[in-house]
């Protein structure tokens, strides 16, 4: 059986995480058609990482390929953001309560720093350099719990979340709210309590999700059928 190669497995990695910026940041829209050929003379790679990537994307449930109408990127509906976040305001809460328990020194100073990072993005409207730290704000709580199956299990649902995370953040009022919460959180790692961060963070991730139904409610408001 042929396996890819280095190169090759390398390449596709980079196509994906290119595709997928777009998909999460709104550049790419729900039924829009990914062309192997475009992304290829685009990309300036082969088709066959391309192809790879187009897999990696659908394992991420950011896709879907058929065999008639190729690679769409997936609809993402009001229900699926409830009850996406519900499960992901589970995860992470547990996360931060136990990340509030162990957190060193060296943890929460580079929590500060990315905190503070985002701050100055959320307050010079670079909206965009904004999500990327908060991201990173997100997956260190995560990456830092100590608990692998939580690790785990949040890598197979973040793409579709960090989509609708981006997609809640446009409305400002929500991404208003959400630094306060983020300041919340950082208070209580400070403090080193577990269950006010727990709360907080399963506040914030409920929240999101619930903005970004009704984003979604909107959207289909706007485009009945």
């Amino acid at each position: 059986m042929q396996t890819l190669s280095e190169t090759s497995k390398a390449a596709a990695e980079r196509v994906a995480s290119i595709l997928r910026d777009r998909i999460v940041k709104g550049d790419l829209a729900p039924l829009d058609r990914l062309v192997e050929r475009r992304l290829s003379a685009e990309l300036d790679v082969s088709r066959t990482p391309v192809r790879e990537a187009l897999k990696l994307l659908e394992a991420d449930g950011l896709i879907e390929i058929t065999l008639h109408r190729g690679a769409l990127v997936s609809v993402f509906g009001p229900d699926e953001a409830l009850h996406l976040f519900d499960v992901i305001s589970s995860l992470e809460s547990l996360a931060a309560e136990r990340l509030a328990e162990t957190i060193t020194p060296d943890s929460l100073q580079k929590l500060e720093d990315l905190h503070g990072t985002m701050l100055e993005q959320f307050q010079s409207d670079r909206i965009s350099n904004y999500f990327d730290t908060n991201t990173l704000i997100h997956d260190f709580i995560v990456t830092s719990c100590g608990n692998p199956i939580v690790i785990a299990t949040h890598n197979r649902l973040i793409a579709r979340a960090r989509r609708g995370r981006y997609m809640a953040i446009m409305n400002p009022e929500r991404l208003e709210q959400a630094v306060g919460e983020h300041e919340t959180l950082m208070q209580a790692f400070r403090s080193r309590d577990p269950l006010a961060a727990a709360k907080i963070w399963k506040t914030h991730l409920l929240h999101t999700g619930e903005t970004l139904a009704e984003v979604l409610v909107r959207q289909g408001d706007r485009n009945p059928g």
